[in-house]
């Protein structure tokens, strides 16, 4: 059962785009093999981390969001249930 964990599918945690992209980013790596400089690999990396360090700000932001909301869900089912006693 735990073959069904959405950890373990791998491929849904990322978009159709952010797959499509590293799989051509990582074809034009292959194909042209040394010929790129390491410094634009390098300065491609960094901006990907970057990328990569907004979308988990991002996340954080969302997740708390839906914290939040749940929590308020909860306080208002309390509210009601003591409104309907």
């Amino acid at each position: 059962s735990t073959a069904n964990a959405p950890e373990d599918d791998a491929p849904s945690r990322y978009s159709r785009t952010e797959r499509t992209a590293y799989g051509r980013y990582s074809r034009d790596a292959n194909s042209s093999g040394s010929s790129l400089p390491s410094n634009t690999l390098e300065k491609r990396i960094e901006e990907l981390e970057r990328e990569l360090a907004k979308e988990r700000q991002e996340n954080a932001r969302l997740m708390k969001m839906a914290q939040d909301k749940e929590e308020l869900i909860g306080k208002l089912k309390e509210e009601i249930d003591l409104l309907n006693r």
